[in-house]
């Protein structure tokens, strides 16, 4: 059966194309800088990639060639033969727990709650309806960023906020990175081979997130009520002093808006170098002795280690921490350092270990009191695997 995952973010659009069950993927592809003229896309097939530098205006465009490189690319002998697609959809509020088949309803609180995740469900919405239009008879599924994170207790859930706030207006903890948490979860349970586990995972990419998962439920994660709390992260400043905000809006007389945009596409990693959020110029700059690049650095590990040790302690103990995402499987150095500070929880790094990338791999030591592990992560297989499910 073939079954197409698509996830939409912001201002790009990735899917894969699979032969479920073997999980076997047909053809997958990246749209980038939607809405820019310098917008492009890859196109990955039986082994071989190709750029098209193409200008696509919005998302409805993206679908569009999105369908076309399926017809093109020969991988179905014919659409019809896609009987499952499954859409990533940032934030389903505390309405979805899980995967749910979509309908008229379900568009239309993904819609309501745009205005929780205005940069991500219009995108969303948009590809399910381009979706409904090209594949009429396939099974179209919702996976929520935030469904995994809908087990959390309400201790772990609300703030200590006027009550009307969450009751009229929703404002909680919903946390994000749900299916990647959940993917990397699910393969940490089956290495160890059982499910009463206690583990911490930790999806540190360009947007970073950390939770406490214990027997395959979440109860605890770092963002909140948007992508913009907990760790520091590629231009997000995570936690900060609520009362920063009115200050700088007083002393500066910047507007809500664009309070919002600094915040989110202007502190983090990129304002402590003062020159990138990438962390492989941040290493080079680590190299050549740049001070800027070697404080950041410190201050982005110590916020992952407070995280750490945070949920350690709530789940008195821990099986495993688990690294996944782009930093978390690639950067040697971010890994060393963030378990070198775990030394006194008794967890050892074994540094021959850690010198890989992007593999499934354990880098703790024998002798270590928790064990430390890579396993890169794959929402799209996860959103495949659900639709399949529900198929």
């Amino acid at each position: 059966m073939k079954i197409l995952s698509v996830n939409a973010g912001s201002s790009s659009l990735k899917f894969q194309l699979y032969e479920m069950p073997e999980e076997k993927v047909l053809i997958s592809g990246l749209m980038e800088k939607i809405g820019s003229k310098d917008s492009f896309y890859t196109i990955k097939v039986n082994g071989e990639k190709v750029k098209k530098e193409v200008e696509l205006k919005n998302h409805a465009q993206a679908f569009e060639a999105l369908v076309e490189e399926l017809k093109t690319n020969n991988v179905a002998d014919s659409l019809d033969e896609i009987k499952g697609i499954g859409h990533r959809v940032v934030q389903g509020g505390d309405y979805f727990d899980k995967t749910v088949v979509i309908d008229d309803e379900v568009l239309s609180k993904i819609e309501e709650f745009s205005s929780l995740a205005p940069l991500h469900n219009p995108a969303a919405v948009t590809g399910i309806k381009a979706a409904f239009e090209v594949f009429p008879n396939a099974v179209q599924t919702a996976v929520f960023d935030t469904a995994f994170h809908q087990t959390m207790p309400k201790e772990n859930y609300l703030y200590a906020i006027p009550m009307s706030w969450y009751d009229e207006y929703k404002v909680r903890r919903y946390g994000m990175h749900g299916t990647s948490h959940k993917f990397v979860t699910e393969r940490m349970n089956e290495i160890l081979g059982r499910c009463d586990t206690k583990l911490i995972t930790c999806h540190i990419g360009n947007g970073a997130s950390i939770s406490a998962v214990v027997n395959g439920k979440c109860i605890n994660t770092s963002m909140g009520l948007t992508p913009n709390a907990g760790l520091i992260m590629g231009t997000r400043c995570g936690d900060i002093d609520a009362s920063i905000i009115p200050y700088i809006m007083e002393k500066t007389g910047m507007s809500p808006k664009e309070i919002d945009n600094a915040l989110n596409k202007e502190s983090g990693l990129l304002s402590l170098t003062g020159k990138s959020n990438d962390i492989r110029d941040i290493t080079a700059g680590i190299e050549s002795g740049d001070e800027n690049c070697i404080l950041a650095h410190k201050i982005y590990v110590k916020r992952i280690v407070d995280y750490i040790a945070k949920y350690y302690v709530e789940m008195n103990g821990c099986d495993a921490i688990v690294f996944t995402a782009g930093v978390g499987e690639n950067s040697i150095n971010t890994r060393r350092e963030v378990i070198n500070r775990l030394g006194s929880l008794g967890i050892t790094l074994d540094e021959e270990a850690n010198d890989v990338r992007v593999e499934e791999r354990l880098i703790s030591t024998k002798d270590s009191k928790t064990e430390c592990w890579i396993i890169p992560t794959d929402e799209e297989l996860m959103i495949a695997r659900d639709t399949l499910e529900l198929i």
